[in-house]
């Protein structure tokens, strides 16, 4: 399986959050993790977000970035272009989303179209993974990761 993760996905491996084993669980799944090239400020904004708001874990927060920069180059990644931005314009217009959403959404089609394989769209928003299934991306099954990984 090809597993493509959004950032609300991805940073669920480094902050333990709901959903947390189960994306572990995923990964461990996929042949190919995906990301696209964006979700790297997108996750050190989360986590110099969530140290501002938590001083107390900022000693375990530069740990947790340590260890996403050695992970970043496992991943595969999408880049940004100008025809996936001008693709993210319109999937954002078609699907009423947040520009970033759709530029993740769009990543993930991509990859759908570039690489042989089903591609599994791993993200926590609704609108967003309802987009992704109407663009043929497989959704996770998280409820069942969550069963085998506890």
């Amino acid at each position: 399986m090809i597993l493509f993760c959004d950032t609300s996905a991805l940073i669920k491996l480094y902050v333990q959050e709901e959903w947390s084993s189960a994306m572990r669980g995923a990964v461990n799944e996929a042949s190919v993790v995906a990301v696209c090239r964006v979700a790297w400020t997108e996750a050190m904004s989360a986590l110099a977000r969530r140290g501002r708001e938590f001083p107390e874990e900022l000693p375990l927060l530069e740990r947790v970035r340590d260890h996403f920069r050695t992970d970043w180059e496992s991943y595969a990644k999408v880049e940004v272009s100008q025809a996936l931005v001008e693709q993210a314009g319109e999937f954002a217009e078609i699907f009423a989303l947040r520009a970033y959403d759709s530029i993740q959404l769009t990543a993930a089609n991509v990859l759908q179209t570039e690489m042989p394989g089903n591609v599994s769209f791993a993200c926590f928003d609704q609108r967003l993974q309802k987009a992704a299934q109407v663009l043929g991306l497989l959704p996770l099954d998280l409820d069942r990761l969550n069963q085998i990984s506890s």
